[in-house]
């Protein structure tokens, strides 16, 4: 019987710090992956905000 390998991958959710600080209602958030070897700190990406319509970075949350 083949093992199961324990992966480096975990999902992480990024949500825009932009839209948490304006007060307005709504989030902005997405879901993608990270290899936990290659990056063990929090990742920050520039994302599309929908709500505000413009490019915003967006944080690990979690």
């Amino acid at each position: 019987m083949a093992k199961k390998a324990k992966g480096n991958r975990v999902q992480v959710i990024l949500e825009c710090t932009e839209m948490k600080n304006s007060g307005l209602p709504g989030t902005s958030r997405y879901i993608t992956t990270k290899n936990r070897k290659n990056t063990p700190e929090r990742v920050e990406l520039k994302k599309y905000n929908p709500i505000l319509k413009k490019m915003t970075i967006h944080k690990e949350i979690k």
